[in-house]
């Protein structure tokens, strides 16, 4: 049973989130893609934010349909989308036609990231009931490290094979490794859960719908703690090299590495934050991050210190990361697991909403402090707002024993 549980839940739903992931490198595609389309930076950006928007709303909104139609079904619609996504991508590139370009990988390929970032969730957390920490973690974790794999091979591959046959085998190979993983996956029978969990008061409670779960003030509640913490994140990463340059003298260079360390820290922590939460609690690690983070932005806006600097940055991407992961598992505590991907995705348009809020609050604390390090002080406040609201559902829900 326990081998069962790592081939039909763990290493299915790192398979498709590992490929999904990938999205993470578009960066490392903005340069070819500019020269081949005689595009602006921010008319190439827009198909990135575009993906990053249909990935929120998707999940949100067909949340419901992936657990009418099962993990494999799902899995293998993810396939389709992602893949095509990328193949036409390809062509868009080759017609030169910037509107396909955001058809095929910010809509096509985004409705894939969405579908396929909710697929494993409920199967996971069902395989892995004891330790539902660590099976979201896993997977997430996935996502969060998938840049780094992607960035170099795609680099290679257009030095080698050019851009519009990168786009076509990357959309290929990935299509392939969904679809094998999506084939592999299995949801966990009652049983399963019923015999690794025979003591688990959570898994004998109530279990929500999604639309009796939004009724709830306890939904906004995380929703909002999963804004702030994005939010926050998103920020803090598009200030974290001028903020070194600026408070610690760095050189672009030097800086550009440390935010490649943070990459790092970001899908560490999405592994260790959701295993600790597995033995402290969702609750208690949520609370966790923001006192670290407020701790955090407190001490940047105050000292110069390099590493000190460094080593802060790598604790908040660390919370950043875990609050991703922990967010699945912190649900199926609440509301248990009969529609816990179509929660899950409902509650993700809290990034959607926060992929669009990050590059505004930024714009607007640099233009009230005009500092980067100063800014720190008002990511402080915004993470102060989400401990008390942290400590708040904390109370609310021991007291009615919904954790």
């Amino acid at each position: 049973m326990t081998t069962n549980r790592w081939v039909n839940g763990a290493f299915p739903a790192v398979g498709i989130h590992i490929s999904i992931g990938a999205v993470y490198a578009w960066s490392v595609f903005t340069g070819p893609v500019m020269e081949a389309l005689g595009a602006t930076l921010q008319e190439v950006q827009w198909a990135f934010s575009i993906a990053i928007f249909f990935l929120g709303m998707s999940a949100a909104f067909l949340g419901e349909f992936v657990e009418k139609i099962g993990p494999r079904n799902s899995g293998f619609i993810c396939g389709l989308c992602y893949g095509a996504g990328l193949i036409g991508s390809g062509f868009a590139v080759k017609m030169g036609s910037l509107p396909l370009l955001y058809l095929f990988y910010g809509a096509i390929g985004g409705i894939g990231l969405g579908v396929g970032y909710i697929t494993p969730v409920k199967t996971l957390v069902n395989w892995f009931y004891d330790r539902r920490g660590l099976a979201t973690g896993l997977s997430i974790m996935g996502f969060g490290f998938a840049s780094a794999i992607a960035g170099p091979l795609i680099n290679q591959l257009i030095g080698s094979v050019g851009l519009v046959n990168t786009f076509f085998v990357l959309g290929a190979v990935y299509f392939t490794l969904i679809i094998v993983s999506s084939l592999c996956i299995k949801p966990a029978p009652a049983s399963h859960m019923e015999a690794i969990a025979p003591e688990d008061y959570h898994f004998r409670k109530k279990q929500y719908t999604v639309k009796e779960a939004v009724r709830t003030w306890y939904f906004y509640a995380l929703w909002f703690l999963l804004f702030i913490n994005i939010t926050c994140g998103i920020s803090i990463i598009s200030v974290a090299s001028p903020l070194l340059q600026e408070t610690t003298g760095l050189t672009a260079l030097a800086a550009a590495g440390v935010v490649g360390i943070m990459g790092i820290f970001n899908g560490g922590g999405r592994l260790v934050w959701a295993t600790a939460s597995d033995y402290l609690g969702r609750d208690v690690v949520y609370t966790t991050f923001f006192v670290l983070e407020i701790a955090a932005m407190l001490l940047l806006a105050t000292i110069t210190h390099t590493l000190t600097v460094e080593i802060l940055l790598f604790i908040v991407m660390t919370c950043y990361g875990g609050g991703f992961s922990c967010i699945p598992a912190y649900l199926s505590d609440v509301y248990g697991t009969k529609q816990l991907s179509a929660i899950h995705g409902r509650i993700l348009t809290a990034w959607a909403m926060a992929g669009i809020a990050g590059p505004g609050v930024t714009a607007w604390a640099k233009g009230v402090t005009n500092s980067y390090q100063s800014t720190m002080f008002i990511f402080a406040g915004l993470f102060t707002a989400a401990l008390l609201v942290s400590i708040f559902l904390m109370y609310k829900l021991r007291k009615a024993d919904r954790i």
